[in-house]
């Protein structure tokens, strides 16, 4: 198969070549250059969920797309077959497929898949349903039933995402607008932009608010850290060994934290809204914003090897 197929600012080179880890394999290249491959499919009918051998090269919000791509072109439900169902990996998925089982069930056996370089299928089918994707000024939505998801200036907003920091809010009554709003403590921090029915942004986007507390900049002591790596250990799936070798308060607008080359940050304004309401409940929140980024860390250590 010839071709090229151009999505979301990325490339699919359609002819096939030989790849170390996948077989064969297209080339994914990004402003003229080569940044990772994937599996080798049939555009026109595929027949299954590919491989990437480097997701985290891909310029974000570009793998999702090429996801909904592969479901819109789908005429049957697919399978993964390739060595990393990450639980990223399936959340991604399930914008664009319906799945027959839960995330458990298709991470079940990832560890033993990547140490194996597996190729075979998982047993979960994802049959397709392609989101529509709305682009504007400062991002994209996704349409499906409703509005379900927004990226602005890089950040997304899920609407299903009571637990995460950015998220979606409809109002209590139906309707419209969409919110996209940032939740610290279970307590509105912002309100950056609103949509109507169409996904078209109607407000917004509004600049974030600073934090101002003066823990910014300041590593947390070894004894928190030792008590938060128990924390995070039970949330983060497969049993993957927990360490925060360092972690330090910051303003991190629109995240509650993220990765750093020496250990992690945590935005202040957990501080600031759950401190006074006592170290337990800001130790199991401090948990929750780390255990995601902590998870993605860890997955992409594991795919080093590639």
């Amino acid at each position: 198969m010839a071709g090229r197929i151009e999505v979301a600012g990325i490339t699919v080179v359609c002819d096939v070549v030989s790849h170390p880890l996948l077989g064969d394999a297209h080339v994914i290249e990004h402003e003229g250059r080569a940044i990772t491959a994937m599996t080798a499919i049939d555009w026109d009918d595929p027949e299954r969920i590919p491989a990437i051998a480097e997701p985290g090269a891909l310029p974000p919000h570009a793998g999702g797309a090429l996801l909904n791509e592969l479901a819109r072109r789908a005429r049957r439900p697919l399978r993964y077959a390739g060595p990393y169902p990450t639980p990223g990996l399936y959340r991604v998925l399930l914008r664009s497929f319906c799945a027959s089982a839960d995330e458990a069930t298709f991470t079940n056996d990832l560890l033993v898949r990547a140490a194996t370089l597996a190729r075979d299928e998982v047993l979960v089918d994802f049959t397709p349903s392609p989101h529509k994707r709305i682009a504007n000024p400062h991002g994209h939505v996704e349409i499906r039933a409703g509005i379900e998801r927004a990226v602005i200036d890089g950040v997304a907003y899920e609407r299903e995402g009571r637990e995460s920091v950015a998220r979606l809010v409809e109002p209590s009554s139906g309707g419209w607008p969409t919110h996209a709003e940032i939740w610290f403590g279970d307590a509105l921090w912002a309100r950056v932009a609103s949509f109507d029915l169409a996904g078209a942004l109607v407000d917004g986007p509004r600049p974030l608010p600073r934090a101002s507390s003066d823990v910014i900049g300041k590593p947390f002591p070894p004894a928190l850290l030792h008590a938060l790596a128990g924390l995070v250990s039970e949330l983060v799936p497969l049993a993957l060994p927990v360490e925060l070798p360092r972690v330090i308060w910051a303003d991190l607008g629109a995240r509650a934290a993220r990765a750093t080359p020496d250990g992690y940050e945590v935005h202040a304004a957990l501080w600031e809204r759950l401190a006074p309401h006592g170290m337990a409940r800001l130790a199991m929140a401090l948990a929750e914003a780390l255990a995601p980024v902590v998870t993605m860390k860890l997955v992409h250590q594991l795919g080093k090897p590639q």
